[in-house]
């Protein structure tokens, strides 16, 4: 495989992974302090290994009081209901996931947030892929200690975190403007140099044929 042909596969392949990328899934921890009286989202991401393979999935939301032994199951996602199965958050639980039996946010919202409401938050992925006669069931389960102020504050760990991603992300983006821009100027040259050497090739065989006549 020429030069060339190789570069261009290349540009191919990172120009698929930016399209990726840029439609992708990011698993970003839940924010853990709400402020009572006002709204607060529980976050909880759960991404496929392969976006392209379908699944059925189902979210289940647990709750454990400081001082309980065991989780009260509080709420219940499956596409299209959303079940709020505790008294104690009734009317004031919102799905704010995932909108589809395909569910990779599984983000909830407690309105009018008390301090009785502090605890551990537990969150279930119960995930069924839907492979050509192959059903695996895959269980994932995450964690929210949910502490509840008076007043809000941010934390400095989130406002380091938040300026850290959006570096992060910045200089991701330059670095594929520099690869996409090396990949075309490499392609350039080696189509310059190729059509070079097929110049030279016909001048000499011009050459050949003024000599022998």
């Amino acid at each position: 495989m020429a030069a060339a042909d190789i570069m261009w596969t290349l540009c191919v392949v990172i120009g698929l992974l930016v399209r990726e990328c840029q439609g992708g899934c990011a698993e970003v921890d839940s924010l853990a302090e709400a402020v009572e009286g006002q709204s607060f989202k529980l976050g909880c991401i759960s991404c496929k290994k392969r976006a392209e393979v379908a699944a059925r999935t189902s979210v289940d939301w647990h709750f454990k009081a400081p001082g309980d032994d065991g989780y009260t199951h509080i709420f219940h996602y499956e596409h299209p209901s959303a079940d709020i199965l505790h008294e104690a958050f009734r009317d004031r639980l919102d799905w704010l996931g995932t909108q589809s039996q395909d569910v990779q946010t599984g983000a909830i919202a407690i309105s009018n947030v008390t301090f009785r409401d502090a605890g551990t938050y537990r969150c279930t992925f119960r995930r069924m892929l839907l492979l050509p006669g192959f059903r695996p069931n895959i269980t994932v389960e995450k964690e929210v200690e949910l502490s509840v102020v008076a007043v809000g504050s941010r934390e400095t760990t989130a406002v380091i975190s938040e300026m850290v991603m959006y570096v992060l992300i910045v200089i991701l983006q330059l670095w594929l403007i520099a690869v996409v821009v090396y990949c075309y100027r490499k392609i350039s040259d080696d189509m310059d140099a190729r059509e070079a050497r097929e110049a030279r090739k016909a001048l000499v065989a011009q050459q050949e044929c003024v000599q022998t006549s």
